[in-house]
C-alpha cells in the first residue's frame, strides 16, 4: 500500500462525529486500512465482513503490526472483544470510502480524475489518455489493471480498481506529489463493493458492455446496473458514452448526469470520426468534436476497437482543455497497453501477438481485426479462467473456432477447477476438425502454435495478456505469454 509522507492524524472523537455515532473513545490514529497485511503502527483498521471470513478475525495480526483501533460492524466487534478500542457502525463496507476520503482531506477533489468503465477497452483507453496528457506536459497518474503510475514511479496493482483505503491513500500521494490529472479504470466489482465511494471524478466514460463476470453479477441487467452507478451525481457531473454499444445507448438515455455521445460512424454523435483511412499498421483519422473541433493525425494501433479507445481518450483530453493541435500531434506517438495486441518480434517470418481478450466479444473483435490485416492463416491459442463465469466458456470456444484457421484450446488460470473440465465446457457442442486441437498445458499449446506457423501467418495467444503468473490449484506460477511465445520462437530457429 502506497502511503503519503504528509502527517495525517485524526481522533476517535472526530471520526465518531463524521460518521454520526456516539463514542467516548479517545485514541488517535495516523493511518487507515482495511487490509490486515497493510497495517502499520498507528493505524485504524476497518474490519469488513468477507465471503470466507470476517476481517475482525485478523485482530491478533493487526495488533502485532501496530493497529490502535478498529471500526467494524456488530459481528466484528464481538470478534475483537476488548482487544482493541472499537467503533461500531451498521455497514462498514458502505462507509469505508467516505471515511478514507475524509481522513485524507478529500484528495480526489484536487485532482482531475477521468474514470473509465466498461467490459473491454478500459485499460487501453486510460493508457492512451495518460499518454496524451503526458504529451501535453501534464503531471499524470494512472490506476488500472496493468499497474499504478504516479508520475515516473510505477508499481503493480492487485485489482483493476484498488480497495477504498488504498485508493484514497493513492490520491493523497498524488496530491502531495503535485499530480494534476489521473486516468483510472473503474470495474463493476469496485462499484458494487463501493471501492470508489468518496471519490470525485472530473469525467467518467463508458466503453461498452458484453458478457463477463456473470458469476458475480448474475445477469447482464445487474452487470449493467453496476456500471451505471458511475454515471450519478455521487461520483461525477459529466460523462462520455460510446453510443455504438447497445448498453451505451441505453445509458446515454438514462444517465443521471449530463453526458456526451461518441460514435465511430454515427455523425450525429457529439464526437465522431469524420474520416478514417486504414493504413498497413494503423489508421489516418480525422475526429470531429464538440464546438466543431477537428483533430487529425495518424494512429499506429491495430484494430477497429482501438478507434473507439482513441475516440474516448481524445474527447476526454479535449474536455481537460488540451490544445487540439497538441492532441493531433500526439496521435502518432500513441502505444497500446501492455498485453493488448502486443507484438513479439525476434526476427521470425510470421506475426506473433499476445492479447488480453478474455470475453466472447473481445475474442471476436480481436480475431476479426486480425483477419483484415493478416494475409496468411490465423493460429489462435485460448483458454478460459477457472472459478469465473462458466456460461461464457462455450461461447468463447465457438468464437475461437469460427475466427481462426487453426484453433488451439488450452488452459488459462484454472485456479481451483480441473483444467480438463474447463476445456470440456469450452468445446461443448463443437465439432473439432484437423485444424483444431486441445492441449491442457499452456506452454505446450504456445509451442504447438509456433511450430504450426508458416511465413505470413499470425500466431496470437489470447486471454492473459500482460499477466505474469498462472494460478493452478491455489498456487501461482511464473508464466508470461510474451516470454513463452518468444522462447518457443527461439527454439524453432
Amino acid at each position: 500500500m502506497i502511503r503519503p509522507v504528509s502527517d495525517f492524524s485524526k481522533s476517535a472523537a472526530e471520526l465518531s462525529r463524521f460518521i454520526g455515532v456516539e463514542s467516548k473513545l479517545s485514541f488517535q490514529f495516523t493511518g487507515i486500512t482495511s487490509t490486515s497485511t497493510s497495517v502499520e503502527v498507528g493505524d485504524l483498521f476497518v474490519a469488513l465482513p468477507g465471503t470466507n471470513a470476517h476481517g475482525a478475525t485478523y485482530v491478533d495480526e493487526i495488533i502485532a503490526n501496530g493497529a490502535v483501533g478498529v471500526i467494524t460492524d456488530l459481528k466484528g466487534a464481538e470478534i475483537v472483544g476488548t482487544k482493541l478500542p472499537t467503533i461500531i457502525i451498521g455497514d462498514p463496507r458502505r462507509a469505508l470510502g467516505d471515511i478514507c476520503s475524509w481522513f485524507y482531506g478529500s484528495p480526489s477533489s484536487s485532482l482531475k480524475i477521468a474514470g473509465i468503465t466498461g467490459t473491454n477497452g478500459k485499460t487501453t483507453t486510460t493508457t492512451i489518455l495518460n499518454q496524451i496528457l503526458k504529451f501535453a506536459d501534464k503531471s499524470t497518474g494512472l490506476i488500472g489493471t496493468i499497474g499504478i503510475e504516479i508520475g515516473p514511479e510505477k508499481s503493480l496493482a492487485n485489482f483493476t480498481t484498488p480497495e477504498a483505503s488504498e485508493l484514497q491513500s493513492l490520491f493523497a500521494v498524488m496530491q502531495e506529489r503535485h499530480i494534476s490529472h489521473v486516468a483510472m479504470e473503474v470495474s463493476s466489482h469496485a462499484l458494487e463493493a463501493r471501492r470508489v465511494s468518496g471519490t470525485k471524478f472530473a469525467l467518467v466514460g463508458f466503453t461498452n458492455l458484453t458478457q463477463d463476470h456473470l458469476d458475480f453479477h448474475g445477469d447482464m441487467n445487474s452487470y449493467f446496473a453496476a456500471k451505471s452507478k458511475l454515471f450519478t451525481n455521487e461520483y461525477c457531473e459529466l460523462g462520455f458514452i460510446n453510443i455504438d454499444d447497445a448498453y451505451g445507448k441505453e445509458l446515454f438515455n438514462t444517465a443521471q448526469i449530463p453526458v456526451i455521445s461518441l460514435s465511430r460512424e454515427n455523425r450525429t454523435a457529439q464526437w465522431h470520426f469524420e474520416r478514417c483511412e486504414i493504413k498497413p499498421r494503423g489508421y489516418l483519422i480525422a475526429i470531429r468534436g464538440t464546438g466543431g473541433i477537428l483533430i487529425e493525425g495518424e494512429v499506429n494501433l491495430i484494430g477497429d476497437h482501438n478507434l473507439d479507445n482513441v475516440l474516448m481518450a481524445v474527447a476526454m483530453a479535449s474536455e481537460f482543455e488540451v490544445d487540439p493541435l497538441v492532441i493531433g500531434n500526439s496521435l502518432a506517438h500513441l502505444q497500446g497497453a501492455a498485453g493488448r495486441l502486443e507484438s513479439v518480434d525476434i526476427g521470425q517470418k510470421f506475426i506473433a501477438l499476445v492479447d488480453y481478450a478474455h470475453t466472447p466479444d473481445a475474442v471476436t473483435r480481436t480475431l476479426s481485426t486480425l483477419r483484415k490485416s493478416v494475409d496468411g492463416r490465423i493460429i489462435a491459442v485460448l483458454g478460459c479462467g477457472g472459478d469465473r463465469d462458466k456460461t461464457k466458456r462455450p461461447i468463447m470456444g465457438r468464437e475461437l473456432l469460427a475466427g481462426s484457421d487453426v484453433a488451439i484450446f488450452t488452459s488459462d488460470n484454472p485456479r481451483s477447477e480441473k483444467p480438463e473440465t474447463i476445456l470440456e465446457e469450452m468445446v461443448s457442442g463443437l465439432t473439432l476438425g484437423e485444424s483444431a486441437s486441445v492441449t491442457v498445458d499452456r506452454r505446450e499449446a504456445i509451442a504447438l502454435a509456433v511450430t504450426s506457423a508458416l511465413p505470413g501467418d499470425c500466431v496470437v495467444v489470447l486471454g492473459k495478456g500482460h499477466e505474469v503468473g498462472q494460478e493452478i490449484a491455489g498456487k501461482k506460477y511464473a508464466f508470461d505469454d510474451r516470454i513463452e511465445l518468444a522462447r518457443a520462437i527461439e527454439e524453432l530457429a
